[in-house]
C-alpha cells in the first residue's frame, strides 16, 4: 500500500487475524491451545469478527482472551484505516 491508497478488503482481514492471533498466542503457549478460529469478514466497510478459542483455562479465562483478541483485531484495523 502507497501512502494515502485505502488498505484492500484482503488486507484488512489478513490484519485482523493476524492481530487477534497475536493475542492469543502471548497469553497461551502453542501447547495449551486446543482449537481456535479466527473468522473474519470486511465487505462494504464493515468488519465481521468472532475468534473461537478452546485453551487451558487454568491461568486464564479463554473467553476473556478470545474477547481480547476481537478488540486487538478492531483496534489493528481502525489503525489500518486510520
Amino acid at each position: 500500500m502507497t501512502t494515502g491508497e485505502r488498505p484492500d478488503d484482503q488486507e484488512v482481514v489478513q490484519t485482523a487475524a493476524a492481530a487477534a492471533e497475536d493475542v492469543i498466542f502471548a497469553r497461551y503457549s502453542r501447547s495449551d491451545v486446543r482449537d481456535f478460529d479466527v473468522t473474519v469478514s470486511f465487505e462494504d466497510d464493515q468488519l465481521e469478527l468472532d475468534v473461537y478459542l478452546d485453551a487451558d483455562d487454568s491461568q486464564q479465562d479463554p473467553e476473556v482472551v478470545a474477547d481480547d483478541a476481537v478488540l486487538a483485531a478492531r483496534n489493528a484495523v481502525d489503525e489500518l484505516l486510520a
